[in-house]
């Protein structure tokens, strides 16, 4: 279950940060705003994918989903990528307890 999620995490990582040139180009957002919004967003779905070994993780994973969607008032396509991430979040945390499920038994 945690590499499905550190998956997820990892690649909305990189979407984030790589919305910040587009926050500041397009979205005409201050930048020190933008660096702080899209890069801490980055570092916050790293820390939550680091602590996927504790619950805590899953619960920091499920903020970034809503904050990621929240993004989407800085660059409007975020609130479509956000929606697919937090589909992706939820498809991963589903299957990978079917999965551990039936090999338990």
């Amino acid at each position: 279950m945690r590499r499905l999620g550190a998956s997820v995490l990892g690649m909305e990582a990189i979407v984030v940060a790589l919305m910040t040139p587009v926050a500041i180009m397009i979205g005409k957002v201050d930048p020190p705003i933008a660096v702080g919004v899209g890069c801490g967003l980055a570092v916050l779905c790293i820390v939550a994918a680091g602590l996927l070994k504790k619950p805590v993780g899953y619960v920091l994973g499920s903020v970034v989903q809503v904050l990621a969607i929240a993004s989407g008032f800085m660059v409007s396509t975020m609130f479509f990528l956000g929606v697919i991430f937090g589909a992706l979040w939820v498809t991963a945390i589903l299957v990978a307890r079917r999965v551990e499920g039936a090999t338990k038994r």
